[in-house]
């Protein structure tokens, strides 16, 4: 049985912009952008993993996030559950607290990049509702 994996996500979005991670080489789908987050623990709810995961990640506090959309991906090695939160407003300024590249893109930036396969449903959600 496939390992099953839970996944807070946020799609950052200001003044028109997303803020994206790149995936460090040695990571699984390593190279990649990626919207920031991981892995929701068992005892929080996406809301509270996705705080913890972007004040880790990026140096940032959130001051309010919504649902956008989630989704299930097949890996060959294991199942992820994706929870994507839509967040306008947050305290501090973002860095790659752990090393990573971040970079704002505007939406027509968005298809000339490489995400994890996963993202792709989401990317034509962004492309025809932000």
């Amino acid at each position: 049985m496939k390992k099953h994996i839970r996944v807070a996500a946020a799609i950052i979005y200001r003044d028109g912009k997303f803020l994206l991670s790149k995936r460090k080489d040695d990571q699984h789908q390593g190279g990649k952008w990626e919207f920031p987050g991981g892995k929701i623990e068992s005892d929080e709810t996406p809301e509270m993993a996705l705080e913890r995961e972007l004040r880790e990640e990026l140096g940032i506090e959130v001051e309010n996030q919504q649902h956008f959309t989630s989704l299930d991906f097949e890996y060959p090695e294991k199942h992820v559950s994706l929870i994507f939160q839509l967040v306008r407003n947050y305290a501090g300024d973002e860095s790659g607290m752990e090393g990573q590249d971040i970079n704002w893109f505007d939406k027509t930036q968005l298809s000339e990049l490489t995400f994890p396969d996963a993202n792709v449903p989401v990317l034509n959600k962004i492309q025809s509702e932000l």
